[in-house]
């Protein structure tokens, strides 16, 4: 252990220490250079050790300045921004590809219609194919405009002879029913039937057996009465009228056919 004679003779020249305590005996031997530039590595390490840093330069004092640090974090966030703008733009993306490739719930089967269901509205002529007195085949849309009479179960012998009086030259008139057109019996007289009159207006029976026209018309009701469809020269379906007793009814839509 060193005494106070290891450390350059603490007093100096064996002086009294005046009353100051010795020196701790664990620091060892202290030596004082001349020139103290020697203990510039001692600084730095004390310095390291107690993490102190150097003096701020102009620069950095520059920096620190409030204003400054502002407009840091300002453009900091500025660059942020767009990374961000960008990282959720991929997530969207990537979260709608998911849900697009992803399976969904199955779907229920259309339900098919039945007998009983209410028909979807028509609103052309069906380009059905129907019967004649003679047996042909007779495209129901073949000549257009077009009024037609369902008459099944219908007396409608005068009704038919004033629709035919009431249109207009251009309008054929179709008399349809489930059974054999009931034209006049002798041969003269179904030619006559067939045949234009002398205004160029006449009368065409039809057979539809199978009762498609009605059907797809949604018209399956009977009670005695004709019904009537109005057809345009472009096949679209002007008007449907269930239940016709007199021409009177249909003569407001005739002005319009």
């Amino acid at each position: 252990m060193a005494g106070a004679s290891d450390n350059g003779g603490w007093p100096p020249d064996g002086g009294s220490s005046g009353g100051l305590p010795d020196l701790p005996e664990e620091w060892g031997v202290i030596v004082i250079p001349d020139d103290l530039s020697e203990l510039s590595d001692e600084v730095e390490a004390v310095r390291a050790e107690l993490h102190l840093s150097p003096p701020a330069g102009r620069l950095q004092r520059f920096l620190r300045r409030p204003a400054i640090r502002w407009a840091r974090k300002a453009g900091t966030l500025m660059l942020r921004a767009p990374a961000l703008i960008i990282s959720m733009a991929i997530l969207v993306t990537v979260a709608s590809l998911f849900a697009s490739t992803w399976p969904g719930p199955s779907r229920e089967p259309a339900t098919q219609r039945t007998a009983g269901s209410t028909p979807a509205p028509v609103k052309a002529l069906p380009a059905l194919e129907l019967i004649d007195a003679d047996g042909k085949v007779v495209p129901v849309n073949g000549q257009l405009p077009v009024v037609i009479l369902l008459i099944d179960g219908c007396d409608c012998d005068a009704l038919i002879a004033d629709t035919v009086g009431a249109v207009k030259p251009d309008i054929a008139v179709l008399a349809v029913s489930r059974s054999t057109p009931s034209v006049p019996a002798s041969p003269g007289q179904a030619a006559t039937a067939r045949a234009p009159r002398y205004d160029g207006k006449n009368v065409r029976y039809l057979r539809d057996p199978t009762g498609s026209l009605r059907e797809q018309l949604g018209l399956t009701t009977q009670d005695g009465t004709a019904a009537a469809i109005l057809v345009t020269s472009t096949g679209d379906i002007l008007r449907k009228i269930p239940h016709v007793v007199s021409v009177n009814t249909l003569r407001p839509d005739l002005e319009r056919l």
